[in-house]
């Protein structure tokens, strides 16, 4: 016979007891036992059990096992767990940091670019990060931002220094004939008047400083006025009859002067007839002032798909690249001493970029060192030239199959 250990805390009404009324032979149950500690599970089985004396007797037959082990297993796997627990946690709080601050990189630099522009850095860029975030946009939305921001300020720079230019340039221009009245005012004053002849060469000089600084100023305000972008006169024009104005204008200032044009066809544009014919007079006037006196000049007109292409070249000496790109600024002349001569102040040119740009079109310019100079102006076509009938009378080619037409 065994030795018994402990003797478990029996509960009533198990299976051979005459309180059972339970269809299981058996019941499994968990009790603490007499004579030991922690608890125990125990299996209590009714029927004929035989006893020491060797007598067989009815009752409940109990065997019970110590769940020591297992609680001491189960202790440490939650304390394994709690463990586990606690350091997922942490790195999960660790990572989640990490990854907060990770994403609040850009935001910090977004501050502190905010301050280097807020300093005046406005060439400050944000470093472009994962475009599919939120932050990432941001930034990207930012950098175009300040991108259009220093462009502006580029172009008010840009504005504010043309216009001192400008400014130093017209006042410049205006006092060298307010010097020049001074002066023959003051020759006057002390005593040309009592000789016939200084006198009318001081008046004359007079008329023409005065007539000369009129022009100026009447120049310097049309340029004015086309920078406010005014309402012109829209009306159809003919072009054909602007050039071949232009051309036989140039003629009568200059007989000996071989001028060549050639209209493809007749060309209807809609535009002011007097900005338009001053854009014509003044390619002609740049083309006979800065060419020497036979050398030829070549006008053309043709339609290039939707816009009329009106081209003056000549065979002149051409400009460098230098000068060709400042041709169309204000006051520029490639001989200032020449221009003065001639009266001019360096304007034409500007005038008529302003007034091409006026009409939607544009003004281009061709030349290379002992190549000649070809200004091509480009201006958009009347949308229904044919339902007008355009401002001017008939070209000659018009006139000769009209003249054709009635001796037929």
């Amino acid at each position: 016979m065994g030795a018994v250990d402990a003797r478990p805390q029996v509960p009533e009404g198990l299976p051979g007891s005459t309180s059972y009324h339970g269809k299981s032979p058996y019941v499994l149950f968990t009790a603490r036992a007499t004579g030991a500690d922690g608890r125990y599970r125990a299996i209590a089985v009714g029927g004929n059990f035989q006893v020491s004396d060797g007598t067989v007797v009815p009752g409940t037959g109990i065997i019970a096992i110590s769940l020591a082990d297992v609680e001491a297993t189960l202790h440490k796997l939650l304390l394994v767990e709690l463990i586990v627990t606690l350091v997922v946690i942490a790195a999960a709080g660790g990572a989640a940091w990490w990854l907060i601050r990770v994403g609040l990189r850009p935001l910090t630099e977004m501050e502190g670019a905010a301050e280097d522009i807020a300093a005046g850095d406005l060439s400050r860029r944000i470093e472009t990060t994962d475009e599919t975030t939120e932050v990432g946009r941001l930034g990207r939305a930012l950098n175009v931002m300040l991108e259009k921001i220093e462009t502006a300020f580029a172009q008010r720079s840009a504005s504010e220094a043309r216009l001192r230019r400008f400014v130093a340039d017209a006042s410049h221009e205006l006092r060298t004939p307010l010097t020049s009245i001074r002066g023959y005012a003051e020759l006057f004053r002390r005593g040309a008047r009592s000789r016939p002849d200084d006198l009318e060469k001081s008046m004359l000089r007079i008329e023409d400083e005065s007539a000369r600084m009129g022009v100026l100023v009447d120049e310097l305000l049309l340029l004015a006025r086309l920078d406010q972008g005014p309402k012109l006169d829209r009306e159809p024009i003919d072009l054909a009859q602007v050039a071949t104005d232009a051309v036989a204008d140039a003629r009568v200032v200059q007989p000996d002067r071989p001028i060549a044009i050639s209209i493809d066809e007749p060309v209807t544009v809609e535009g002011d007839d007097t900005r338009l014919r001053q854009v014509a007079a003044n390619l002609m006037s740049n083309a006979l002032e800065h060419t020497p006196p036979a050398t030829p000049v070549h006008v053309s007109l043709r339609r290039d798909g939707e816009e009329a292409v009106l081209e003056v070249a000549d065979e002149g000496p051409g400009l460098d690249e230098e000068h060709a790109a400042k041709v169309f600024d204000r006051f520029f002349r490639v001989d200032p001493a020449r221009a003065r001569e001639n009266g001019g102040a360096g304007l034409g040119l500007a005038i008529v970029a302003a007034i091409v740009e006026a009409h939607g079109g544009s003004v281009s310019v061709e030349t290379a060192p002992g190549a000649g100079a070809r200004f091509i102006v480009r201006l958009p076509v009347a949308v229904r030239p044919d339902a007008t009938e355009p401002k001017q009378g008939p070209t000659e080619p018009e006139e000769a199959s009209a003249e054709a037409a009635e001796q037929a």
